[in-house]
Formats: structure tokens, sequence, C-alpha cells
């Protein structure tokens, strides 16, 4: 599984229960593919810096989440789909951000590599 973040951004004229609706959904697929939500940031309203879709303003949210890639598409289409939300971007957090190593690109003990080495 690799670490994502999601960041959302929800027409501020919508509804709580409609902010908490989506957001619910989003971490709902996530789980339901498999993957883990981690947390969910609530930013809140936010002022744009340029008009967007006609709003000034928009309510943010943050998802740190755990998954396969499959799984990320598939969110990102649900969250493409929904019409509450104004944008929104899903980013693959490297490894060396998310405090991960990276894993060897062959599968060669190191035993063998030094053995096949001095011969």
């Amino acid at each position: 599984m690799r670490p994502y973040e999601v960041v959302i951004i929800l027409d501020a004229g919508l509804e709580e229960e409609q902010i908490t609706a989506v957001l619910d959904r989003s971490v709902a697929a996530v789980k339901d593919g498999g993957g883990n939500p981690g947390t969910l940031e609530r930013w809140g309203k936010r002022r744009f810096a340029y008009e967007l879709k006609k709003r000034w303003e928009g309510y943010y949210a943050l998802l740190q989440c755990t998954a396969e890639p499959a799984v990320m598409v598939a969110l990102d289409r649900q969250l493409r789909l929904t019409d509450g939300v104004l944008r929104h971007k899903v980013i693959r957090v490297p490894d060396h951000i998310a405090g991960r190593e990276r894993r060897p690109l062959s599968a060669v003990d190191p035993a063998d590599a030094d053995a096949k080495a001095e011969a």
C-alpha cells in the first residue's frame, strides 16, 4: 500500500450534513477498497484568491490515507462526479517524506552477490 494525501474543496454553501456526507463517503471508499483512511482534517471555510466556478469561498478538507493505486483511482472518479466538490487533488506522498524505505529493485540476496563478485 502507498501513502496518499487527498485535498478536497467543497462548495461553502453546502449544509454541514452534506459536507459530512461527502467526506464520509470518501473515507468509506478507502476503507471498502482495503485501505487505511488515516486522518481527516477539516480546515473549514477559506476565501479563494480568485473566483472559482462563480464562488469566492470553499470548504477545505485533507484526507491522509494509505491504499492501493486502484482504490485511489476509484476515489478520484467518485469525487469528480460529486456535485458539491469544486476541486480535489490526489497526491502520492513520496517514500522518503512518508518515512518509508524504498524496496530494492532486485530480490538478490547480498551474500549471493558477494559470492558472484568473487568468482
